[in-house]
């Protein structure tokens, strides 16, 4: 076995966002985690929205982008389609006219 190849192990203190902290062992000297067992509703049995780093307005932000694209490509196919029925004419249609 090579020596020298392990990472450092340290006793590690997590930090929560309610203010818990406890040790741990890891890699790193510090963490700092938004919900612990103390404060995640799983453990608390309190019925609370736990939001991390705004996901919601993050998803009514894509599908509002979404929407916008859906309706710019229906109208880029309407385009196509009007295009693609001006391209279609024989030669005997365009002597006529």
């Amino acid at each position: 076995m090579k020596a020298k190849i392990h990472p450092q192990y340290y006793q590690a203190e997590v930090s929560c966002a309610c203010g818990n902290t406890f040790k741990v062992g890891s890699t790193k000297q510090k963490i700092f985690v938004e919900t612990c067992y103390k404060c995640h509703p799983l453990f608390t049995g309190e019925e609370r929205f736990v939001d991390t780093k705004g996901q919601v307005e993050k998803f009514m932000a894509k599908q509002t982008f979404a929407k916008a694209y859906l309706a710019k490509r229906k109208e880029q196919s309407k385009k196509a389609s009007d295009k693609k029925a001006y391209q279609q004419k024989t030669l005997k249609d365009l002597l006529s006219a």
